[in-house]
């Protein structure tokens, strides 16, 4: 027999309030959160305390993410971080090291396998872990009650970043008040997949200027579900060496990269119309410096991404 799981992480403002779930069933599921955190690191936790709900039983698992840097980071990337001490190629610090090492214990022993799911798709598992995510996140950004679930009968459950528990006696659902209920800060972002990218008093300028260093982040390029909120849907990109990108095939491909830093120069921004707004800009990473165009439209309210190519520069 094998468990099916879906696994998945949200953050209000990533970071900000965030939340973490897992689901097999209404009567198993579990789910947990902190008051500030990253949607990676959600999507970390809830997989492993899937792994670590579900050790005591001798059964194949098999576990459902819309997240490439979860299923990447142990599929691909992981054996090389440790051999380099747990180090990017760049020589650079791995972020989330330590959930990324609980992640290596927890499946240590363990027969498991990993299938990616497109995430607001309308897949039922994934979206019912989803909806348990961000209901934490929600709870910790208002300070209500946190809705943590049942868990897996017969497993003990605690909040790996605080040690609380978290599962009541008997594994029966409860609910916790948040360790921290300070709320975030009025110019906070929440950058909501369904909503607006906003900031009080922030130009139009500067919306796609934030918007343009947020799809160089490792955190958020590894997140194919931001990655695509950003992006227009007719999204096209002629690449450094000349090929032509279309929105799916860059999102995947950015979620299948391995986390770099990439350091990012704004030469100018020039509105077009005012629906329109063309950002040229330079960065810089491991291969060296390029000049970038991008194509900012809005639709709807807000900005998308609609057109971008970029040029090495000459050494």
């Amino acid at each position: 027999m094998t468990i099916v799981a879906a696994a998945d992480g949200s953050a209000l403002g990533n970071p900000g309030p965030a939340g973490w779930a897992w689901y097999v069933d209404d009567d198993r599921w579990a789910a947990g959160g902190w008051p500030h955190g990253t949607n990676n690191q959600g999507e970390l936790m809830a997989v492993i305390d899937l792994l670590d709900s579900t050790a005591h039983i001798d059964e194949d698992l098999r576990i459902l993410c819309d997240s490439q840097y979860v299923i990447n980071a142990v599929t691909k990337w992981m054996p090389g971080w440790k051999r380099k001490g747990w180090r990017k190629a760049d020589g650079a610090p791995v972020l989330n090291r330590e959930l990324l090492e609980r992640l290596d214990r927890a499946t240590q022993g363990r027969r498991y396998s990993f299938e990616w799911v497109k995430g607001h798709a309308g897949h039922e598992l994934n979206e019912a872990a989803d909806v348990r995510a961000r209901a934490v996140a929600t709870a910790y950004q208002k300070g209500e009650p946190i809705p943590i679930g049942p868990g897996w009968p017969g497993a003990a459950r605690a909040d790996e970043r605080t040690g609380e528990v978290l599962e009541a006696v008997g594994g029966q659902a409860a609910t916790n008040a948040p360790s921290v209920t300070s709320p975030p800060s009025a110019t906070s972002v929440e950058l909501d997949l369904f909503g607006e990218d906003v900031v009080p008093d922030e130009s139009d300028a500067e919306v796609v200027t934030r918007l343009e260093r947020e799809l160089l982040e490792p955190g958020v390029r590894a997140d194919a579900s931001r990655v695509a909120a950003i992006l227009h849907p007719d999204f096209e990109e002629i690449g450094r060496t000349g090929r032509l990108w279309g929105r799916d095939a860059i999102v995947q491909a950015l979620a299948a990269e391995e986390p770099q830093s990439i350091d990012l120069q704004v030469l100018g921004t020039e509105a077009l119309t005012p629906e329109t707004i063309l950002l040229t800009t330079r960065t810089t990473d491991a291969r060296g410096s390029a000049l970038r165009s991008s194509l900012w439209v809005r639709a709807n309210g807000r900005w998308r991404l609609r057109f971008h190519q970029g040029t090495p520069e000459a050494d």
